[in-house]
Formats: C-alpha cells, structure tokens, sequence
C-alpha cells in the first residue's frame, strides 16, 4: 500500500475550478450541500445543511473565509429506529430521513433544529462545543415543516410552513409546544412573487439585525425560477411586510451572513443537475433598511473572498483504510446510506481494509445496507478503488456504486466458483448488467468517472487488474436527479447478497480525484 505516500498531494491538486484566481468564484461549493443554515462566532463560521437518508446526518462544517469549508460534526449518529431508516421489510427512507435545518448559537451554546416525516418529529439538538460531537437531543411532534429556531427576548419560538408561515413558541426546556401558541405569521409569504405559484413560500430563516427582524423564504412561480422574498417586521411577531429578495439563475434557500469587517452576504444554494443542490454566496448591500441581494440584481460569478483552496479534505477525502489505535473511526466525510449495521463492517478484522459483510439477500445496489458513501463534486470527479474479492460468497456483488435512484456500478459477482466483473445500470427500474467478464484471481481494481460539465450529467465506468491498465466496461450513466432520492451522486461501496448471506468484501482503499 506505498502508492498512498502520494494521496496527500494528490488530494492538494483536486480543486472546484477556482486555482489560479484571486478571488472565490461561484459556486463556492460545486457539490451536494443544500438547506444551508449559518452562523458567525467572532471569526469562525459554521453551517449545517441537509443529508436526508444518510447516518450520521446533519452535517457541521466550518470556516474562516465562508469559502474554504471543512466538516467537524454530525448533529446525530442515528435519526431513529424504524423500519424506513433501517431498511427493513421492504421500507427506506430514500429522500426523506431529516431535512432543513436550522443552526443557531445563544449563551454560549450551539443548536441545530430539524425535523422528520419520516419519524413524525420535531428535533433540537445542542450541545456547548460544536466540533467535539457532544451533541444532546430534545425532541417532539409534530413535525414542524422547515422550521426556523428563534431565541428573542426571553422566549423560544420556531417559524415553519410551506406557503403559510406559522409561529409557535416552545416550552422553556425545549421538550414541546406551549399549548394554543400556534398562529400564522404571514398568510401568503408566497405574494412578492406574484399570484401564480408553484412551490408555497417554504424553507423560512429568521434573523434580529439591528433591532428588526427578517424572513427570508423560497418560492417558485409558475414558468420561472426558485425565487427569494423577504419580509421585515419591527417586532417578531409582525406584522411583516415582503419584498422580492432576488430572481436569478434559480439561486435561492437560505439567508443572511456578515463578516467581522462588515461585509454581508446571502448563503443560497442552486439545483445543478445530477451532481445536487450547490450553494452559492452573493453580496448584500443596504437600502432603506432592506436587503438588497445580487450585483444589479444577478448572482456574481466572482466574490470579493479568498479564492477555494479545493475540496479535499473538507467535503470530500481519499482513504486508504490504515488505522491506528489512536484512529480507529471513518473520517467525517463518510455516511452511510441509511442506519448502519455496525457488527456488518470493519477496519480491524483486516488491518488496511474496510471488510463489508452481507446481512441478508438483497435483489438490488439501492436495497442493500452498510453501502459506504461520500459525494460526488463537479464539474468533473472519479473515485476509484481496489478490492479484495476471495471471501464472497455465491450470488454476492460487491464494488463501486454511484448511489442514485437511476443508479449505476461497476463491481465483481460471484457465480458458483466463479467470478465476473460486472457492470449495471438502473434501467427502467430494474437493476440490468450491461457487460460481464470472466475474472480470474482475488483483487481487481474499479473506477467511476463523472463528467457533471454543464450538467452534462453522464458517468463512465472502468476495470483493471493492475491498478495502471484501465479498460472500459459496460454503458455509459445518464445520471438524474429524482425527488425519489433528492440528493446528489453519491459514491458508494457496497457488497449485497442475492443467494447466501455472510460473505465479506474487502476494499483495500478508495480514491477520489478530479
């Protein structure tokens, strides 16, 4: 395993775009980060965003520059227990699991709020030091959709809805809504965008700068784009009035930062295609006490920030599977599809691998459990890696997946005693292998190749079994994104079972690149 001395450069050339400018360029994130929530703690900042399905979820990261982002927690390790989460009798939790949160800091603690259709709850987890992970959890039902925490003078309250924007102020100690509280806040929040709406006035975010209070939302007219209003108000409890925030390219989603020189920005995210939902910063200025978003009203290409120094290791991150005492977890950058099964995989049943076992038998990648992901990022990624075939049973497949509802993968199956690289894509619903080759010997080497270039959205996959010589296999991926999934390409290893359960896969490393 000497070819990893090298990761670390390698991982240092791997870019959004942006070497070789001066300055941070849109989108200052070319991957899945959407429902972005941000705070601003003296000279650091944090967001969390939305990862659905995925365990563990709600994602923090941070930064000193709102360009450069690097993940330092998860709210929680598990949402719930229920059949959906765990993917148990025929149920997922695909596109749903958690969804938008919202981030806040108040004396001298952190919170993150969201909710679940999926578990019927509401949650706040908090926790004094962010980036230890030390997160403690109140929840509740219902679920309050998009829901916006508030802190204001003494009281708790949370801001939530979809085209009515309710208010409901909490108990003291977090554990519930005071009785007969609920009220609406703005009846048509949709209204600055006009009368014919296709998506009602949703994803609420409320912020107390100097002494008035605003609200921004998303909504989407009819034959247009995902549009920002905002609403000011005096007091938190209104009356507000509203104002169309901004309608350009479809960015929209999110709210208001400063920073410590005085700067100001919106934090929004925009809808690129199969690579997911990218956030995206744009200048604010003031006028009258109102926001004023966008240069002349258009998202800039270019940001008066520090220019991106590159994903890796912030959002995305090679791994070689080595781990000492002192390392034994996954680093942040990993989730997996849905709850894991914890007694299913391992890094020290074979010291420089990650073993996957099979739990049970699966017909398809998308029902399989413990498939290992981490995002795929544009405008152009691959991730390749090496795996160790000899202890897979008969009618095990195991390899390299981008995880999607129209899915496709490159990996090894077990026939009898024999084995066969094989290529699938998700066609018309139903898991179809495009080309399959004899193989003979224990390790092969996988790669998927993504090309999301003006949302080209296609993907190609590869073989080979020296790790130097790579030969194309099977069809080309049109990649699609579907509410099905609701997040972007993921990269996924995986090893399901279609005959015999307890077969293991070993995957020696994984290696992302541009």
């Amino acid at each position: 395993m000497n070819r990893f001395i090298l990761l670390f450069l390698i991982s240092l050339s791997i870019s959004t775009g942006a070497f070789g400018q001066s300055k941070a360029t849109n989108p200052i994130i070319h991957a899945d980060v959407p429902d972005l929530s941000m705070i601003r703690v003296g000279d650091v900042y944090y967001m969390s965003s939305t990862t659905m399905h995925m365990s563990p979820g709600v994602p923090i990261m941070k930064s000193s520059d709102l360009v450069n982002w690097e993940l330092v927690s998860y709210a929680y390790d598990r949402l719930g227990e229920n059949d959906a989460l765990n993917m148990e009798n025929n149920k997922n939790a695909y596109g749903k699991g958690s969804w938008a949160s919202s981030l806040r800091f108040h004396n001298g603690t952190f919170y993150v709020s969201t909710f679940s259709s999926t578990t019927g709850k509401t949650y706040i987890y908090y926790t004094q030091d962010i980036e230890s992970g030390d997160w403690k959890k109140k929840s509740f039902s219902p679920s309050l959709h998009d829901n916006s925490l508030v802190f204001d003078k003494g009281k708790v309250y949370m801001i939530y809805g979809n085209g009515t924007l309710h208010m409901v102020e909490l108990k003291p100690d977090l554990t519930g809504l005071i009785p007969g509280t609920d009220r609406v806040l703005i009846q048509n929040a949709s209204a600055p965008a006009g009368p014919d709406i296709m998506l009602g006035a949703e994803g609420a975010q409320l912020f107390n700068i100097n002494g008035k209070y605003y609200i921004f939302a998303i909504t989407w007219p009819k034959g247009g784009m995902r549009t920002v209003v905002v609403h000011r108000a005096d007091k938190v409890t209104g009356p507000y009035e509203g104002r169309l925030g901004l309608q350009d390219q479809g960015v929209a989603q999110g709210g208001l930062i400063d920073t410590p020189q005085g700067q100001w920005f919106a934090y929004l995210f925009k809808d690129n295609g199969a690579v997911g939902r990218i956030p995206y910063m744009v200048p604010v200025t003031w006028e009258n006490d109102w926001p004023i978003i966008g240069v002349e009203g258009k998202v800039p290409q270019t940001l008066e920030l520090p220019k991106s120094n590159g994903l890796i290791p912030g959002i995305v991150q090679s791994d070689d599977f080595e781990r000492s005492m002192e390392d034994p977890k996954l680093p942040l950058v990993w989730q997996w599809n849905h709850n894991p099964v914890d007694t299913h995989w391992s890094l020290s049943e074979r010291p420089g691998y990650l073993r996957l076992q099979t739990i049970r038998l699966d017909s398809s990648v998308v029902a399989a459990k413990n498939t290992l992901t981490q995002r795929t990022f544009g405008p152009t990624s691959q991730g390749e890696i090496a795996i160790d075939v000899s202890l897979m049973k008969s009618g095990d497949v195991a390899g390299l997946v981008l995880l999607a509802e129209y899915f496709g993968y490159v990996g090894v199956k077990k026939e009898k005693d024999k084995s066969y690289i094989v290529q699938a894509i998700n066609e018309s619903g139903k898991e179809t292998i495009k080309e399959k080759i004899p193989f003979k010997g224990s390790e092969v080497f996988l790669k998927a190749v993504c090309d999301f270039t003006n949302m080209k959205d296609q993907a190609k996959f590869y073989y080979s079994l020296d790790g130097n010589s790579w030969q194309a296999i099977g069809a080309s991926l049109q990649m699609r994104y579907t509410l099905t999934h609701f997040m972007g390409y993921r990269f996924g290893l995986f090893n399901y079972a279609t005959k015999n359960a307890g077969g293991s896969a070993d995957f020696d490393y994984f290696k992302i690149s541009k």
